[in-house]
């Protein structure tokens, strides 16, 4: 298993869902950053919304416990370590577990690839709750990028069938940004987020769950991060997008759009600002051209599943005695994660800015 993210700065997560405890280990990160607490609870408390469907976990802790790697609030440039105590809980755990693999739940797989000895409690290294970690790193690494003046901020672009609106991939701002951050429900057009929590409602009444898709878009990053080929910006977003739970498709800029569009649409035409910058009029491109930034916003889209914890009857096999039987998630139903993935998203974006940033001429 690897549990270990290393580009520059290294990201290395640790523990189980239902263990004493989860964590990460950042290390390389640049020595005297001023770490604001209140900051980094804030951006924590974002994974569990006060409205939109995710329910809170009572045997989490939010906010987590820095054990090494910052002194009176700075950087000492050391590995950075915290982690994140697990409540003890009494309540039982389902004995089938262990040999029942759920629909939609990677119990199948991960009794497989780990010859039946992994941790199934909570789903164990599966679980969502691993995308705590993430997130504190991914707060950390965006408060020191914003002290360099980039701002990288999610909101839900598409919930079920209902869209909100898209960021302007052109003129989005630093206000534009930090405006949705601090909703509680994030989206940009407030009538279409009522409407997502309707049907996330819905969705809890009728025992299903509901899908979506989510939009980052990072401004004020410089042109000239990143590399073609494998040491790409994209490449680096995507590898870390990829590792939060029930992501299943990435685009960035026009993505699959781009597909329909001709040759002289899709290209953006580069032009001199009023300021003298070197800037494209569209930004289908999503601000990366070669793997490398352009200076435009980079703007990403992930899409995630619906939640495999539904309240209906679906099809299990017990794979010890090879047979079929029934199962529905009716204590554990989600009706939707979505609004919770959102910091998720943007802690990778900062992730990734961050690492290839590091290399940036007088960025440290």
């Amino acid at each position: 298993m690897s549990s270990i993210w290393n580009n520059r700065i290294s990201v290395s997560i640790f523990g189980e869902a239902s263990g004493p405890a989860i964590g990460v280990t950042i290390d390389n990160l640049p020595s005297g950053e001023y770490i604001d607490s209140e900051e980094l609870a804030k951006f924590m408390a974002r994974r569990y919304p006060a409205v939109g469907g995710y329910p809170a976990d009572p045997h989490e802790n939010i906010v987590p416990h820095i054990m090494s790697g910052v002194y009176n609030d700075r950087t000492t440039g050391t590995p950075l370590c915290a982690f994140i105590q697990n409540i003890p809980t009494d309540e039982p755990e389902n004995d089938n577990l262990d040999k029942l693999a759920r629909p939609g739940h990677a119990d199948y797989t991960g009794a497989v690839r780990y010859r039946g000895f992994n941790d199934v409690r909570s789903s164990g290294h599966f679980s969502d709750k691993l995308t705590a970690p993430l997130c504190f790193a991914g707060a950390i690494c965006g408060q020191i990028l914003e002290r360099r003046g980039i701002y990288a901020g999610a909101h839900i672009l598409q919930l079920h069938n209902i869209k909100d609106n898209p960021y302007d991939p052109v003129n989005i701002t630093r206000d534009g940004v930090k405006s949705v951050r601090i909703k509680d429900f994030p989206v940009i057009n407030d009538r279409k987020g009522w409407m997502m929590q309707e049907d996330i409602e819905k969705a809890k009444t009728a025992g299903e769950s509901l899908g979506g898709v989510i939009e980052c878009a990072a401004v004020n990053v410089p042109a000239g991060i990143g590399s073609p080929l494998f040491d790409g910006l994209q490449n680096t977003i995507a590898q870390l997008i990829f590792g939060i739970p029930g992501v299943t498709g990435l685009e960035f800029g026009a993505g699959f759009m781009a597909a329909r569009m001709l040759g002289s649409q899709n290209n953006d035409d580069f032009v001199v600002d009023e300021h003298g910058h070197v800037v494209t009029r569209t930004n289908n491109h999503g601000g990366i051209l070669g793997g490398i930034s352009s200076g435009m916003p980079v703007t990403v889209r992930a899409a995630f599943r619906p939640s495999p914890f539904v309240a209906k009857s679906q099809n299990a096999v017990d794979m010890k005695n090879m047979t079929e039987e029934s199962f529905s998630d009716v204590s554990g139903h989600v009706p939707c994660t979505v609004p919770a993935a959102v910091p998720c998203v943007e802690a990778a974006v900062n992730i990734a800015l961050l690492s290839h940033m590091i290399d940036y001429p007088n960025f440290c």
